[in-house]
């Protein structure tokens, strides 16, 4: 009887190995290389762009190079590993807003007046690790003659902002601050104008105050604010003019917002840059986010943003916007499940990103978040069917928001099991660089997905990395088409 219990446990470890080599081989697999971070700085600063030669009003499609905020000298003294780690810090700050906004179910009480108390084109896109409201920015010039200023890119904010002189409180910008006083071009918008009710839905605070300029104040989630005048200006991009853009004069602004003098607002909402510009770039525009740490070279092109037609291609994978009730500014997707290997993962299902009639719950697309949140069940689900695929890659301890890591140290390339996104409309496939990615220079690599307790999933810039994702406000659709940068 002895004897026995030998072969029994080689029968029993037999099976389990054959039982794992039919589930290993049963999935599909990318190949990751595996680039860690670099253990310095390797950014270039941003060469100058000229924002005024042939300049046009007419112009229906343009094209201008993004750059990363890690270039600007406010970081040159900052590792990549502390970018890195400031950068996820934002990024909690930055969900944290979002979902706060999502919770109040409604977009106008959010943007609103406030009293003051005593074509196409496309344009560079910086990713702005500074910001816990966006992380990839825009150089464009304000005003006539214009200023030369960065300005966050923001699809989950409408109004257009920026800090402006005389300031009552203001945070620190890296170029200098815009003086309305000075430009040609500028007009406060009347109190009670059909523009200023615009911002919600009664002009009658500011007439009852006695004010004759209308007036507003956009308030974040993470605490940080801006309010001033509102007003119409001129924006110039490279190549191109747009003029009477109705935006936010502030002359107090707090929060994150350090280094860029504003924000551009790329939501759904009727104050958004796409939504003024309709008439002229069919409310449509487009971004490819190529790197995270990429300035932009011979062998990486740069990040770019596209207004107008030659923004959308029609050969991407479209997937059809849905409508929250309660709140405009927000792009919500409808995303149908998750595979892994080749497989749908069970426990990952519609109903778990369903935007209830309340404004409760559903999938957004970000381009200011960094790493994709999950309902909690949906991504334990995802995770663990990952891990099913990955039990031959050496585990590491988990880092910062991240519990699920591995130690590629002393690798080249390793295969890793394939993700694939279902939307209503097609699948989106995930090259393997987008959902497992360097947290330091030591090849510790994490999979680049979070887990919420609450009921809005947030579809990161991480994962759309690579992608022209285009939004077509008229068409109610966004699209992803992979290696189109």
């Amino acid at each position: 009887m002895g004897q026995n219990v030998p072969n029994t446990v080689i029968f029993t470890a037999a099976v389990l190995f054959l039982s794992f080599s039919s589930v290993s081989s049963s999935f599909q697999y990318n190949t990751l290389v595996v680039n860690t971070l670099p253990s310095s700085q390797i950014f270039s600063s941003p060469e100058p762009e000229s924002l005024t030669s042939t300049v046009s009003d007419s112009t229906t499609s343009l094209t201008v190079h993004l750059s990363h905020v890690d270039a600007l000298s406010s970081f040159s003294d900052a590792s990549p590993s502390e970018l890195f780690n400031l950068r996820l810090r934002r990024d909690s700050l930055r969900v944290k807003s979002l979902t706060t906004l999502a919770a109040v179910s409604t977009g106008k009480n959010v943007t609103k007046r406030t009293p003051r108390s005593p074509g196409g084109f496309s344009g560079a896109v910086i990713s702005g690790l500074s910001q816990g409201s966006g992380e990839y920015f825009m150089r464009l010039g304000v005003g006539t003659p214009a200023t030369n200023v960065y300005m966050v890119l923001d699809t989950g904010s409408d109004v257009v902002w920026l800090q402006c002189s005389p300031c009552k409180v203001c945070y620190n910008q890296s170029d200098p601050m815009f003086n309305p006083a000075k430009s040609t071009t500028f007009a406060t918008v009347p109190c009670g104008s059909p523009l200023c009710r615009k911002l919600d839905e009664s002009s009658s605070e500011c007439v009852n105050r006695g004010s004759k300029t209308c007036l507003y104040q956009v308030s974040y989630g993470d605490g940080s604010f801006t309010m001033g005048d509102f007003s119409t200006e001129t924006l110039t991009f490279h190549g191109a003019r747009v003029d009477h853009v109705a935006l936010g004069c502030g002359h107090d602004n707090e929060g994150l917002f350090v280094g860029a003098a504003g924000l551009l607002g790329l939501g759904r909402g009727g104050l958004s840059f796409p939504s003024q510009t309709k008439n002229r770039y069919n409310a449509k525009f487009s971004y490819c986010l190529v790197d995270r740490t990429s300035s932009g070279s011979a062998s990486k092109p740069p990040s770019t943003i596209v207004f107008g037609n030659d923004a959308v291609q029609e050969t991407s994978v479209f997937t059809t916007l849905l409508t929250n009730p309660k709140l405009d500014t927000f792009y919500y997707l409808q995303l149908l499940g998750i595979s892994v290997g080749g497989s749908r993962v069970p426990g990952v299902s519609e109903s778990q990103f369903k935007l209830d009639p309340t404004g409760d719950g559903g999938v957004i697309i970000d381009s200011g978040t960094s790493v994709t949140r999950l309902t909690r069940p949906a991504y334990v689900a995802f995770r663990d069917a990952f891990l099913l695929g990955a039990t031959r890659l050496k585990r590491a301890p988990s880092y910062s928001l991240f519990d699920t890591c591995f130690d590629l140290s002393g690798m080249t390339t390793v295969k890793v099991p394939t993700v694939v996104f279902h939307f209503s409309g097609g699948d989106v496939s995930l090259p393997a660089s987008n959902y497992l990615i360097p947290v330091n220079s030591q090849g510790r690599f994490c999979f680049a997905f979070a887990g919420t307790m609450g009921s809005l999933s947030i579809i990161g810039n991480i994962q759309q990395q690579g992608f022209r994702v285009a939004y077509d406000l008229v068409g109610s659709r966004v699209g992803f088409m992979s290696g189109a940068c």
